[in-house]
């Protein structure tokens, strides 16, 4: 490393420019000068055709919910109830040649062994679309007319890996490789200066590979905090600095990389990395401001939940990501359930799981979609509920469903997405995804549509991507 390098790092450690690595990363990918990104390799930042949407809201239910107890009614489940497949019409799901033909592999062998489990809630038919959601989400339902609910999806992996494959389209044990948001912001980048592009919130999780992956750390979600005090962690100086002093050493920086310019003229990434510290001080004050809720009226607080105990929590991430796209950021990844593999993960009681989780959340996404709606933002913002697999329609541990890739349910709103319609089912027990089926990144490929991309025009040189990375848009659920 050149001894000027060194000093102007040391500058930093010394005067307290405490500025989280990975936003700053974030910052400088505007300008191709992140270390990890191919220099002329990237897009240009503007989308491939006219765009529907321009920024996704990305909310995840870490564990794996239960299609049979959410978005996917199976009365004929109940008639079964308490018999094994072998007893039942469907005991042709064991078979192999059915399995492979269907590019999944038999590795649950629980629901094969167990008996047939009764759906533990009921269901109602809501909005002018009389579509079925179950007891447990009560206010999404209210919202179901805007809703596309995909009842065919599938993936194969069987563990909480899962939640890997659904973000990125590879299993876990494959390597590392971008995540649905950082393809967003490597083909389109942001829409104001002073903002990430890819932010994420909620519980943390253990991650193995970056978000970025090949693309590089300037393409990894921003961590963000519903906290005015400390938003952006690691962002605030290391010693207690007024604004004036942060600006003056900001100033002496940029004055000292100005020097090295003058003297390194065809350094891109220098002149590159200048603007990106005074976008750095920015992102300082505008971040805070964003996650302040005071101008905020008691009516739209009262929408998120947020006098609630239970559902505080998430409708102040929810409606902070509200307030994030509002300001342009393209990609909001919020993150629910805590836990090693996710709360979600019903093993025990699914019952009990489902209605103490489902009421944390219900409230918040429909206040969510009903707020985006009555700005005008839904029309250009894609809602995303998701999580990594379903449930088995056998029971585990008495009362508990096990894990399930070979059929669940996704929903998507706004952007462009139809609204009181369903796609895709799974067979009359929930077990497999027979009608439209959709592996996972069939999602990321209608959501790049809606947002102007095609997928197949998004790689980077020296990596081969997979065609099941690519996935295809969901043409039935488009308007």
């Amino acid at each position: 490393m050149q001894p000027n390098c060194l000093n102007r790092r040391a500058l930093f450690t010394e005067t307290g420019l405490g500025l989280s690595g990975v936003a700053l990363a974030a910052l400088l990918a505007r300008d191709g000068s992140a270390a990890g990104s191919a220099a002329g390799d990237e897009p240009d930042g503007q989308p491939h055709f006219p765009p529907r949407a321009k920024n996704v809201i990305w909310l995840f239910m870490r564990g794996g919910f239960s299609h049979l107890e959410t978005f996917d009614p199976k009365p004929t489940l109940d008639k079964y109830a308490g018999k094994t497949l072998s007893e039942t019409p469907w005991k042709y799901v064991q078979d192999p040649e059915r399995l492979k033909k269907l590019r999944v592999a038999a590795t649950n062998q629980n629901t094969q062994r167990n008996r047939l489990y009764e759906t533990q809630t009921g269901f109602r038919k809501y909005g002018e679309s009389g579509i079925e959601v179950s007891d447990f989400f009560p206010h999404i339902g209210n919202c179901i007319d805007d809703i596309a609910v995909v009842r065919s999806m599938w993936t194969t992996d069987d563990n909480h890996g899962a939640q890997y494959q659904f973000e990125t389209g590879r299993h876990n044990l494959d390597g590392s490789f971008p995540n649905i948001g950082a393809w967003v912001t490597y083909g389109l980048g942001s829409l104001n200066d002073n903002l990430p592009s890819y932010v994420k919130m909620g519980v943390k999780y253990p991650q193995v590979h970056n978000d970025g992956s090949y693309l590089g750390r300037a393409y990894d979600a921003v961590r963000l905090a519903v906290d005015p005090q400390n938003p952006l962690p690691y962002a605030r100086p290391a010693l207690d600095l007024s604004r004036e002093e942060q600006r003056l050493q900001f100033d002496l920086v940029k004055r000292l990389n100005q020097i090295e310019a003058v003297r390194s003229p065809a350094d891109e990434a220098l002149r590159a990395r200048i603007k990106s510290y005074e976008l750095a001080f920015r992102m300082q004050t505008a971040v805070p401001e964003v996650i302040r809720f005071e101008d905020e009226t008691a009516a739209t607080q009262q929408l998120y939940g947020l006098q609630d105990s239970k559902t505080k929590a998430f409708g102040m991430q929810l409606l902070a990501a509200r307030r994030f796209v509002e300001k342009g950021v393209r990609f909001v990844k919020i993150m629910h359930g805590a836990g090693a593999a996710g709360a979600w993960d019903a093993h025990g009681n699914v019952k009990s799981n489902h209605t103490k989780l489902a009421a944390q959340v219900d409230k918040p996404v429909a206040g969510l979609l009903a707020d985006l709606k009555q700005r005008g933002l839904l029309e250009e913002t894609i809602v995303v509920f998701a999580t990594e697999f379903g449930r088995t329609p056998g029971t585990q541990g008495g009362t508990g469903r096990d894990h399930h890739p070979f059929g669940f349910s996704v929903w998507l709103a706004g952007g462009g997405i139809k609204g009181g319609v369903t796609h895709g089912a799974t067979d009359e027990i929930g077990f497999h995804a027979e009608e439209n089926p959709h592996y996972v990144t069939d999602i990321h490929a209608t959501l790049l549509r809606q947002l102007g991309l095609e997928s197949r025009r998004l790689n980077m040189a020296g990596q081969q991507r997979l065609e099941m990375e690519y996935g295809h848009p969901i043409e039935e659920i488009i308007a």
